[in-house]
């Protein structure tokens, strides 16, 4: 198959939509290889995913082609109880609802071509991804004295009778956002031993949002906004040593991402319309503890507080839209990786992993919400959004063919979490639950 096939496959593909939503908005690892070991993969050198992980790592990583699917089931469900109505005693906004959003196949790419022992040229493919939501437009049912006011005029009306989602819009909720991102890699060896490396960051993105007419974000019509896409660059750099036989580090950082504003949703994200990939980095070691067992332990920080739109609290004074708006309270995360890969036999490696987080999204009970309380509301506002996952365990295999190719397979159960927090809004306590398992099979080329 040749190269540019395969990138305009996994071009097409990636803008099918993606929704990883496993640390935060980004993926638990990239490559089936990291995969299986809980994305701990910085300081080695399997695959041509150094542009996702460690681009210094390509330069150890030989001629390759790899290419890999995911079938993604993340399972989400948010509900609120002890509400109150809008205009008086009448019967509260509780709700419950399950997003019906729930497979999703994501593809990713990677190549490596070593252009002479010290150079190595390269791209990887991979996306991120995670506020696909899509829950029930008949989750509330607004009766006579309309208590969800819908139209927002602080009166009962006719809008405001009928049914209504769980932030009383009309017609189902829910939010798409998918991020493509394409990472050229040079790598180079700066000693028989050592690299570095190099992946300018190239990305798309697309965002659609539904059933919000209740916060403003609608058109002249009262209808939603449809999709709308933006582009954006950054960088990523790396070092990758391996300092005795048997052990090995690794370190890259990726810079914030820049992205143009969503000027359809200019009135719903901070910075009119703003939504930046944050910047992030890795760092871990790899050691060979003995001939047919390696372990490895990365650590990761992704800096969510610095993009306003994800990162401003949920109760900051701006108005929507504006830069200092409300965002979706997402704290930074820390995320620890640890996998261990066994050589069973010459033809068969065995992996298996953990990783653990704290959530970038807290609740508030409502002794919490006085003046001055920057969490208020936020576990209603991730209703669209409910990254809320913590603990991940892995398995995988890689199975090397008579030709020398590899297949190789990862699985993810991400532990089920949740998070409540009082709704100064409508009153009553949000909740908000997600788990998630994934199977993800790719086929490699060693040419």
């Amino acid at each position: 198959m040749k190269f540019t096939r395969v990138f305009a496959f996994m071009a097409l593909a990636g803008l099918a939509g993606s929704a990883f939503a496993t640390n935060g908005y980004f993926a638990h690892g990239n490559g089936m290889k990291a995969k299986g070991m809980a994305g701990a993969s910085t300081a080695s050198s399997d695959d041509a995913f150094g542009g996702a992980n460690n681009p210094a790592s390509m330069a150890f990583a030989g001629n390759r082609l790899d290419l890999g699917v995911d079938l993604f089931s993340p399972i989400r469900e948010a509900s609120r109880t002890g509400s109150a109505g809008t205009f008086g005693p009448e019967p509260g906004r509780d709700f419950s609802s399950k997003s019906d959003s729930n497979y999703f196949l994501i593809p990713e790419f990677g190549y490596n071509k070593m252009v002479n022992p010290n150079l190595a040229l390269g791209v990887t493919v991979y996306g991120n991804g995670g506020m696909n939501t899509n829950y029930s437009g008949n989750a509330i049912n607004s009766g006579v004295t309309g208590f969800c006011d819908a139209d927002g005029s602080g009166t009962p009306t006719p809008a405001d009778i009928g049914l209504f989602n769980g932030l009383c819009g009309k017609g189902r909720l829910g939010v798409d956002l998918m991020q493509l991102i394409v990472a050229p890699t040079a790598a180079f060896k700066v000693a028989p031993n050592h690299s570095i490396g190099i992946s300018p960051l190239l990305g798309y993105q697309r965002f659609k949002a539904e059933g919000l007419q209740a916060f403003g974000v609608m058109n002249g019509a009262g209808g939603n906004l449809g999709y709308d896409d933006a582009f954006g660059y950054g960088v990523r750099v790396g070092y990758m040593g391996k300092i005795t036989p048997t052990v090995s580090i690794g370190a890259a950082y990726a810079s914030q991402m820049k992205f143009d504003e969503f000027g359809k949703y200019a009135g719903l994200f901070a910075e009119q319309g703003g939504f930046d990939i944050p910047e992030n980095y890795n760092l871990g070691v790899a050691w060979q503890a003995t001939p047919v067992v390696k372990l490895a332990l990365d650590y990761q920080r992704i800096n969510y507080s610095k993009i306003n739109s994800v990162g401003n609290p949920v109760a900051s004074p701006g108005s929507l839209g504006a830069n200092n708006g409300p965002g979706f309270g997402w704290d930074d995360m820390d995320v620890w990786k640890l996998g261990m890969e066994y050589k069973y036999t010459p033809k068969l490696t065995l992996r298996a992993g953990y990783s653990h987080t704290d959530s970038p999204i807290k609740g508030t009970n409502a002794a919490g919400c006085g003046a001055g309380s920057e969490n208020c509301a936020e576990v209603m506002l991730n209703i669209l959004a409910p990254a809320v996952i913590e603990d991940h365990v892995t398995l995988g295999f890689t199975y090397t063919l008579a030709s020398g190719n590899e297949v190789t397979m990862a699985y993810m159960h991400a532990f089920k979490n949740d998070v409540s927090g009082y709704n100064p809004n409508f009153g009553g306590t949000d909740k908000i639950e997600m788990y998630q398992n994934s199977l993800g099979i790719q086929y490699s080329w060693k040419m």
